[in-house]
């Protein structure tokens, strides 16, 4: 039975708009998730090297940044990308085991600058973190992990 002019309309809808709603998912994806390799040892037993997850930057998807979470920054030495967790924010007091190694006692409290966050790796033996380099500043988060393996 051949299809009449209205079905073949709406069956013509229907595809561009499965073809739209494709495209704008494609779009939205590539500009709020990206795929990385974990490279390294400091996130031992959490991730192995090689392991791949999934960092989210919509945060109105997945929620603000948090101590304990999870994130990829740039690297403040190569401009590379480093997974860390979040130990503490901005306005936080970091204890004195954690402070970054430039930091005197003789200065007080180290307190997270405003825009920025403190990061630790979850082996801490081996990791280069906040207390290596510093804060990191907020525009240099790439983003939440939200999946992994």
């Amino acid at each position: 039975m051949p299809l009449n002019k209205s079905t073949r309309r709406r069956a013509g809808a229907g595809v561009f708009v499965t073809l739209g709603s494709l495209f704008a998912f494609a779009v939205f994806s590539y500009f709020n998730f990206r795929s990385v390799v974990v490279s390294g040892q400091s996130m031992l037993p959490t991730f192995n090297s090689g392991d791949h997850v999934l960092v989210c930057s919509a945060y109105w998807l997945v929620g603000p940044v948090k101590p304990k979470d999870v994130v990829v920054v740039k690297s403040p030495e190569d401009g590379g990308f480093i997974i860390k967790r979040v130990y503490k924010l901005a306005g936080q007091v970091v204890d004195w085991y954690n402070i970054p190694k430039t930091w005197s006692l003789k200065s007080g409290q180290y307190i997270v600058p405003q825009g920025c966050i403190y990061v630790l790796g979850d082996n801490r033996e081996v990791s280069e973190d906040s207390r290596a380099f510093g804060p990191v500043e907020d525009n240099d988060i790439i983003g939440k992990v939200v999946l992994r393996p």
